[in-house]
């Protein structure tokens, strides 16, 4: 097994990587009391050979690896990739590109919604990955070699999975599919949300527009503080305490520390004196520059049993079609459809229109029709039924 420790030995590697159509990437990280991931481990693995990078070593500078996920002529293949790329994007400021995940391939390819990676793995090709040091501390060291073990295999049998996950979808002529999806994956702002967009993390809890106001600016203010200070939105204050403060709109120390949702001793602190100041700032608003407080779109009268019919629609889909729901519809994109034919939603475009999305305006406006015939449900055509009398 060779474990890469030296600037020198990975710019080597990274060279032969780059030679080959694709590599298999990996890493393991710690997140748990950090704003942004600890990264611990990278795993890389050609069509030849794999290696285990020790990003904790002392001096040892990652850029050759990110020249190698900036390299266009080479496809990094993950497996459920956000949080990979997600590193990639803090630590070296690029997005990998071309990408391919297998988590969204497998899911174009009939192994249903999400699966994780060690069941795609014994469904492929029958081995067993050992998944008990998927939780242990990767920043601690040495590691041990069953840890070795277990990082090294998850870019070992990714070459399998890949390779079998591109011979179906070429086959089944479905490789465009994954391309669309992929390109969620490498915009950035699915990696970069600007500060002052920190708000549409939260539910809307607030009712009036100058509270909307607050929540905002608590919002933005947290998620600045969380970045500057490595820590988690949590830890600065908890969501419950954003809507307390945005509905209460406490002004001084004393009316901040009578607050339930916040931290006792928090009004204390020097973090408390520069929320307040952005509270205050807030309150300052004036009446015409208030947001309007976003509602959901009342639906309109019968869509619920509208969209009852089209996740029966989606069903017949899936099992027709052998592609898991998730990447044709979710449910908030069917309740969308029941309530406007012209819905912005993926289901209505592209290759989803074609498999999904032409019926499901047919079946919401009376053309189709869901009918029990021989022991199963299925689709009746209408409008060739009256064309034929």
């Amino acid at each position: 097994m060779k474990i890469i420790t030296k600037t020198d030995e990975l710019a080597d590697a990274c060279q032969q990587f780059a030679k080959h159509d694709y590599v298999t990437v990996d890493t393991e990280f710690l997140r748990e009391s950090t704003f942004w991931p600890i990264l611990c481990l990278i795993q890389l693995a050609g069509p030849d050979d794999a290696l285990i990078v020790d990003t904790m070593a002392d001096g040892l500078d990652l850029a050759p690896f990110f020249e190698l996920m900036g390299d266009e002529s080479v496809v990094k293949v993950f497996h459920a990739a956000r949080q990979d790329i997600e590193i990639v994007y803090n630590l070296g400021q690029l997005i990998p590109s071309p990408v391919f995940d297998t988590q969204v391939a497998a899911m174009v390819c009939g192994y249903g919604d999400s699966i994780a990676y060690d069941q795609l793995v014994l469904r492929i090709n029958g081995a067993h990955i050992d998944k008990t040091s998927r939780f242990t501390d990767w920043s601690r060291r040495p590691l041990s070699q069953k840890q070795l073990d277990y990082a090294l295999a998850d870019v070992t049998h990714l070459r399998d999975v890949y390779h079998s996950l591109t011979e179906s979808l070429e086959k089944a002529e479905r490789a465009h599919w994954v391309g669309e999806e992929m390109d969620v994956l490498t915009n950035i702002r699915t990696y970069d949300m600007p500060v002052e967009e920190a708000w549409k993390r939260l539910k809307m809890r607030v009712r009036k527009p100058l509270d909307f106001a607050i929540m905002r600016a608590v919002a933005e203010w947290r998620e600045s503080e969380a970045r500057s200070r490595n820590i988690p939105r949590g830890r600065v204050i908890k969501d419950d305490a954003i809507y307390e403060i945005a509905q209460q709109r406490p002004s001084d120390v004393q009316a901040l520390g009578r607050l339930r949702a916040v931290q006792r001793g928090f009004e204390r602190s020097r973090h408390a004196a520069s929320l307040l100041e952005v509270v205050n700032e807030a309150l300052k608003t004036p009446k015409e520059d208030l947001w309007p407080v976003p509602r959901p779109t009342r639906s309109p009268e019968g869509s619920g049993a509208a969209t009852e019919m089209l996740k029966v629609l989606l069903k017949l889909t899936v099992e027709k079609n052998g592609v898991a729901a998730k990447v044709i519809a979710t449910v908030d994109d069917l309740e969308k459809i029941a309530a406007n034919d012209d819905a912005d939603v993926a289901a209505l475009r592209g290759w989803r229109r074609d498999m999904f999305g032409e019926n499901a305006l047919k079946l919401k406006n009376g053309k189709l029709a869901l009918g029990f015939i021989d022991r199963k449900i299925s689709l009746i055509d209408l409008e060739m039924s009256e064309a034929a009398e």
